[in-house]
């Protein structure tokens, strides 16, 4: 098979490693806290290490990876429907895998399609158990629909983390400069426990969450990854300094200000990348 045929075939399960992370992390949020909520988010993690497999195979074969979300479920009302359309998400990702294994000839990456198709087999049996705990314990969604100017300020905050999450791993993927790519990838990650932090946030106070995102930068040189991370970075630290400024609750005036803390601290690792470039 041609590396323009297998690229696309790895793209198309990026995307649906995408959806799935989405669609996990919000029913998890969406449960409030315990073990079930627990375990999802840890699955979630588990796709996110498969996501990151594949673009790293995608570059490795000259291609670029997608940032577009693949298949989602989001219907349901209750917790146990929630985790019945998590096992047919589960059952077309394993239908999708084995299909790739056959199609593709290159055992390298065929070995790595086995190894994550045995995860999503096993993601499986944890969601059909799921279905069943939820309806024995009656599990509903926990959301709101408070909407106000402290769910507006979430819901910029959510965006704006959910955007950079994916524009650090782009920029991560696509950097050759070890220390670089390392930083990336570090910051992806602490940006993503923002997201966790402000989605928890919202769904306590009585909102729900929306995870979507703004306009992403994909460049491919690392003097202009730096300028736009720097650029993003600048920015929200501002803002989430302003937005600590204009909320009474003390807790999240609290949580806004060891992100933007968080953010200062990207500035300054981002500034001493750029330095070495120069």
């Amino acid at each position: 098979m041609e590396k323009k045929k297998i690229i696309e075939l790895l793209n198309s399960d990026l995307q649906d490693e995408h959806g799935a992370i989405i669609q996990y992390l919000i029913h998890a949020y969406s449960m409030g806290e315990g073990e079930m909520a627990c375990e999802i988010e840890a699955m979630a993690r588990e796709e996110m290490r498969h996501l990151d497999w594949l673009a790293e195979t995608i570059v490795e074969l000259g291609g670029k990876p997608s940032l577009k979300k693949g298949k989602q479920n989001m219907a349901g009302k209750t917790v146990a429907e929630w985790m019945q359309n998590d096992v047919g998400l589960e059952d077309g990702a394993i239908e999708t895998y084995k299909k790739h294994i056959q199609m593709i000839d290159d055992p390298k990456i065929k070995r790595l399609l086995k190894r994550i198709l045995a995860d999503e087999q096993s993601h499986r049996g944890d969601f059909v158990h799921f279905v069943d705990k939820a309806r024995k314990e009656g599990m509903k969604d926990i959301r709101g629909k408070r909407k106000d100017s402290v769910t507006k300020k979430l819901d910029w905050g959510i965006a704006h983390e959910y955007t950079v999450v994916l524009q650090y791993m782009f920029h991560s993927y696509m950097t050759k400069d070890k220390e670089a790519k390392k930083q990336l990838e570090d910051q992806a990650i602490n940006e993503m426990q923002h997201l966790g932090w402000l989605a928890e946030e919202m769904v306590g106070g009585g909102g729900n969450p929306v995870i979507e995102h703004t306009g992403l930068d994909q460049s491919t040189k690392l003097p202009d990854m730096l300028k736009a991370d720097l650029k993003i970075e600048k920015e929200v630290a501002e803002a989430y300094d302003k937005a600590a400024r204009e909320v009474n609750d003390e807790g999240l005036k609290k949580l806004l200000r060891r992100i933007r803390d968080n953010e200062k601290y990207h500035i300054d690792v981002f500034n001493d990348l750029m330095k070495e470039e120069k």
